[in-house]
């Protein structure tokens, strides 16, 4: 996991309380103790920024994102019901990093429908639930837990998943010299064998008259029909087929001769 910076918070002065004092600061909250909230939330301000470090592209405006995170956490200690015995993490967590996810997803532009985002949100808390240690569950074990396809507990998850770049990097150093998704990425028309024959092609062309050149590049490369060359070149339809057919012939005598 990232560590995140973000200004104005410095984590060496952050109170770090047990979860006993943690528990009796909840339950003078309920009371309306508004002393005790305002060190609750500090308290927890290292759980939101370690929620941050989660997200790459997050922390390229940690500052912003660390607010979102603390609205989340805020949220989830005002519906938090501290009399039901769970541990208030396992409740804040999924409500702040689906803060932090709500706000990357508006700012990329991408809109995905409520439906997606609910499936999405109960799969995201099933998951935090699942975990043991370090192992994360299996989508079967979370769709299992939630009583929802795996199709749709996939499509789900996708659809409110980080966006890449194909400049980001896979793996290497910082500095940018390290692989890019983009160069992972194959180019199905773009394989030896085509770019053998552009080169045999090319070396063709330069054995082919100026005339039945000029036709084919025309031709095959501007798409223009005989009938326009040939009133832009003032001969007729016939001759520019007899010239087009001369090159191709051409072409191929000489790609043949290259194999």
């Amino acid at each position: 996991m990232n560590r995140v910076q973000v200004t104005g918070v410095d984590t060496s002065t952050l109170p770090k309380l047990t979860t006993k004092e943690l528990n009796e600061l909840l339950k003078r909250i309920s009371e309306g103790d508004d002393e005790a909230r305002e060190l609750f939330v500090r308290a927890n301000m290292r759980l939101v920024l370690s929620l941050v470090g989660r997200f790459p592209r997050a922390q390229e405006n940690a500052d912003d994102m660390f607010q979102v995170g603390m609205v989340g956490l805020i949220k989830a200690l005002n519906n938090f019901d501290h009399s039901l015995g769970v541990c208030f993490s396992t409740y804040a967590v999924p409500m702040i990093i689906g803060e932090i996810k709500r706000c990357l997803r508006d700012r990329t532009g991408v809109k995905v429908s409520r439906s997606l985002r609910d499936i999405a949100y109960k799969a995201l808390q099933a998951r935090e639930m699942l975990e043991e240690g370090n192992r994360q569950p299996e989508l079967v074990e979370i769709a299992d837990e939630i009583g929802i396809p795996l199709k749709e507990v996939a499509c789900a998850l996708d659809a409110v998943s980080d966006t890449l770049s194909f400049y980001d990097p896979v793996f290497g150093d910082d500095d940018g010299d390290g692989m890019l998704l983009v160069d992972q990425l194959a180019d199905q028309k773009e394989n030896s064998e085509s770019w053998t024959e552009k080169i045999a092609l090319g070396e063709a062309l330069k054995h082919v008259p100026e005339r039945e050149l000029m036709v084919v590049k025309m031709r095959y490369y501007e798409g223009k029909t005989q009938v326009e060359i040939s009133k832009l070149t003032g001969i007729s339809q016939a001759q520019v087929s007899r010239l087009e057919k001369s090159a191709i012939a051409k072409l191929k005598r000489c790609m043949d001769a290259c194999d």
